[in-house]
């Protein structure tokens, strides 16, 4: 799908010269993980990035002209135990994920895009015992259009999952499915013809 570009990032691949860079924030319980594609940190948007340099690989970025649900995958090579501890004990999946698209021009001055948004779905960690590699699949929020929903509207799905406790709406949806609603005819008529 096509989005337009800032001015501020047109204005920057204009400049003489320019830094590109990537950077990825990932959505934890304890805290977000936010890293980019340069050596040490870098403030984007008042938040602190973690330089990962080319450690950290994302590929599958691409733009389509359809509303096609796509994923990414976004790679992380030489990690240390923090963040292999960090992968194997917080709950990670359906978790908001974004990618940005930045420049830093001659004046030192940063500009950013986000160029992908989505959750993440499944997380492989290999080790050799020399390093750990981490990698991550992030689908487009699409795919939740595609997902099937396994929710019931039943008088127990309202009580115990969403904990609306009293709430009687859905306790007559039993009796509705064997009940002759006269429609488009008025009562007496009805009556007539059930009689």
């Amino acid at each position: 799908m096509a989005r337009s570009i800032p001015a501020s990032i047109l204005a920057a691949l204009s400049a003489g010269s320019i830094q590109p860079f990537y950077a990825i924030e990932m959505d934890f319980d304890t805290s977000p993980l936010r890293l980019w594609t340069g050596y040490g940190d870098r403030t984007i948007d008042g938040q602190t990035y973690l330089g990962a340099g080319t450690l950290l690989t994302i590929s599958g970025l691409e733009e389509v002209s359809d509303m096609s649900a796509k994923s990414i995958t976004i790679e992380l090579s030489a990690v240390d135990a923090t963040i292999i501890s960090l992968a194997l004990t917080e709950p990670y999946q359906r978790r908001e994920c974004r990618v940005l698209f930045g420049l830093t021009d001659v004046t030192g001055s940063t500009n950013f895009i986000e160029v992908f948004s989505g959750q993440m779905n499944v997380m492989t960690i290999t080790e050799d015992g020399q390093q750990g590699v981490i990698s991550l699949v992030v689908d487009s929020k699409l795919v939740e259009l595609e997902r099937t929903k396994p929710r019931r509207y039943t008088q127990e799905t309202m009580q115990g999952e969403n904990g609306y406790n009293g709430d009687t709406f859905f306790s007559y949806v039993t009796d509705l499915q064997d009940k002759d609603i006269p429609w488009g005819r008025t009562v007496e008529r009805a009556n007539d013809a059930q009689s």
